[in-house]
């Protein structure tokens, strides 16, 4: 997927002499719980915190490195917001970490999953395309990268197809049913719209989700609060950690 000869738009993202300096590499995160682990994480020094939309853009500043963490952030339009303002700001190279949910038996609770592609079933991704793509994409480039600093770490991680959605509670059996005949791994809610958007502006970027609960099985299993969720989620900030380290 590339840049469409797309009509260009009215409304764009900031760029003014308060636009604070995020460095090239960019980390979006869906859960307040995951961005505050990421901050600690990732301590470089200081650390300069702005307002975003609903949520905040933290720059980690230190003395050979800066980067930025930006979330919470919830759902394609939102993600496609926050994606296109720190393209603004001058970032080109951005990992997503998020949440989702298991549609194939294979993965299970607290598994990371490392998208290879993403099937498009949000609204947000129509407004970048000029034809009618069933499915977005990762750069390669990124995707790469993460999955060289996965296979570093112990932890239970597929690589595969996605679907994401604009329905969380629209879920139905006979869409997972499809879904699964397709070889889609999980459901979530943001990535192939930031694929699209990403791929728009010729910007890198991947994703790691951690399987946060389970409709594999036709019925809804959380698994929220279980001990494997969260070693997921400790496993995915380090690795989320590490490539921000590399890239910046």
């Amino acid at each position: 997927m590339t840049g469409s000869p797309l009509e260009p738009a009215i409304v764009k993202p900031i760029r003014n002499k308060y636009t604070p300096d995020i460095g090239s590499v960019a980390a979006m995160v869906a859960t307040r719980p995951d961005i505050g682990m990421l901050r600690g994480m990732s301590s470089t020094g200081d650390e300069i915190s702005r307002n975003l939309f609903t949520g905040k853009v933290y720059i980690a500043a230190g003395a050979s490195s800066r980067f930025s963490m930006t979330g919470p952030l919830v759902g394609a339009p939102y993600a496609a917001m926050i994606l296109e303002t720190l393209i603004a700001w001058g970032a080109r190279q951005f990992i997503f970490w998020g949440w989702c949910g298991a549609v194939s038996p294979e993965a299970c609770i607290g598994d990371i999953i490392l998208p290879s592609a993403a099937m498009i079933d949000e609204g947000t991704s129509r407004h970048y395309l000029a034809t009618r793509e069933e499915i977005s994409r990762p750069s390669r480039a990124m995707t790469a990268r993460i999955r060289g600093v996965l296979n570093t770490k112990d932890a239970n991680w597929k690589e595969g197809l996605i679907w994401t959605t604009d329905g969380v509670f629209r879920e139905t059996r006979k869409k997972v049913i499809y879904y699964q005949s397709r070889g889609v791994l999980a459901v979530e809610m943001e990535m192939s719209a930031l694929f699209t958007v990403a791929a728009f502006h010729h910007v890198d970027i991947g994703g790691i989700l951690v399987v946060s609960d389970d409709v594999s099985g036709l019925t809804w299993e959380p698994g929220f609060k279980s001990e494997r969720f969260e070693a997921g989620r400790v496993a995915a900030g380090e690795a989320v950690q590490a490539v921000l380290k590399e890239l910046s």
